[in-house]
């Protein structure tokens, strides 16, 4: 009998993801997986797992649980006042749980998208790869829906991790809905297909994140696109792609995006400020940056290299005081000390 996670309130949307199953596109399957994929990769490292495993994504509110086995979580993306057993909780640090006891998420205060990392991953049923959930096609994740009260989700019992205490990193800097969000972008593949006063009203424009927004993509209002666009070739898609549709208002590609698609991509986001994008809620305002190749690369190797530090120093923590819970029976003795 595996250990469960049950679900008390699901908060919206709760679904299932991993790093998705980018291999399948070719086979005409989206990519899915974590919208902010810096941010599930995090909790996954805080708690010990691999960058695979599987977490719980939720947007701007999270869900209420019930834990039925002692094991470590973390809390990553957007900005919570999560409560455990009523005591807050903070994001972006390893904590243990235990048997009984109830996490509630509840609304984030900034940004969109969280993460809910627990150790050992979610044990269900890889489809194509990965279990991550692609809600229009019912596939992967919780039978390919989003999660409602009364599911239950399979974990693993940890009570021990070396490294406790150090399991915690910085918290990003999320958009704030006072002040426009810079976002650099390189040139699209279609960039030259558009004259120059649209790049000139795409670049001084200010552009604002719609209620029309899910995983499939977000819609942005602002000066609209006047060029003309002859109908394309459908062209392969990718995750922060700017494509611009017949109304001329820019839609930015996200995870559940279609494999491809035969509008023109203006200009794409680059990957290394996708996190800052996907963490933008409803009526935030944007302003688009355009920066060279070898600048995104940049900032991407930057980014990568914050994640292999944090690795890194939790894995070199072992041998630091206070050396965290790896003995169960001292803990039982600790929690006796603490009631």
């Amino acid at each position: 009998q595996m250990p469960m996670i049950n679900v008390i309130e699901p908060g919206v949307q709760p679904t299932v993801q991993d790093l998705g199953r980018p291999m399948h596109q070719i086979n005409g399957f989206p990519a899915s997986g974590a919208m902010d994929q810096t941010a599930l990769q995090v909790a996954n490292l805080l708690v010990g797992n691999s960058p695979y495993a599987a977490a719980l994504e939720f947007s701007l509110t999270g869900p209420t649980l019930r834990f039925m086995a002692t094991t470590f979580i973390a809390l990553t993306g957007a900005e919570f006042n999560a409560q455990l057993n009523g005591q807050p909780v903070k994001g972006y640090r390893c904590v243990q749980v235990h048997t009984g006891d109830i996490l509630k998420i509840g609304p984030a205060i900034r940004g969109r998208i969280g993460y809910l990392a627990v150790a050992g991953g979610l044990h269900l049923p890889l489809v194509l790869d990965s279990r991550s959930t692609t809600l229009r096609l019912k596939l992967g994740g919780m039978d390919g829906r989003a999660l409602v009260s009364g599911d239950r989700l399979p974990i693993e019992a940890k009570p021990t991790l070396v490294s406790y205490y150090h399991r915690h990193a910085p918290m990003p800097e999320l958009p704030d809905l006072k002040t426009p969000v810079k976002i650099s972008v390189l040139k699209g593949p279609q960039w030259e297909k558009f004259d120059e006063k649209d790049h000139e009203r795409f670049l001084s424009g200010t552009y604002t994140v719609t209620n029309q927004s899910d995983r499939m993509g977000y819609r942005l209002k602002g000066d609209a696109m006047q060029t003309k666009q002859e109908s394309m070739l459908s062209a392969a898609t990718v995750m922060g792609g700017l494509q611009v549709p017949a109304n001329g208002e820019p839609i930015v590609l996200m995870a559940d995006r279609q494999t491809t698609g035969g509008y023109p991509l203006l200009a794409v986001v680059a990957t290394a400020d996708l996190s800052k994008l996907v963490q933008c809620r409803p009526k935030q305002q944007i302003k688009f940056e355009l920066i060279e190749l070898n600048a995104a690369q940049e900032l991407l190797k930057q980014q990568q290299q914050n994640l292999k530090e944090l690795r890194h120093r939790i894995k070199m923590a072992r041998y630091q005081m206070p050396y965290g819970i790896t003995r169960e029976a001292s803990q039982r003795i600790q929690r006796l000390f603490k009631e």
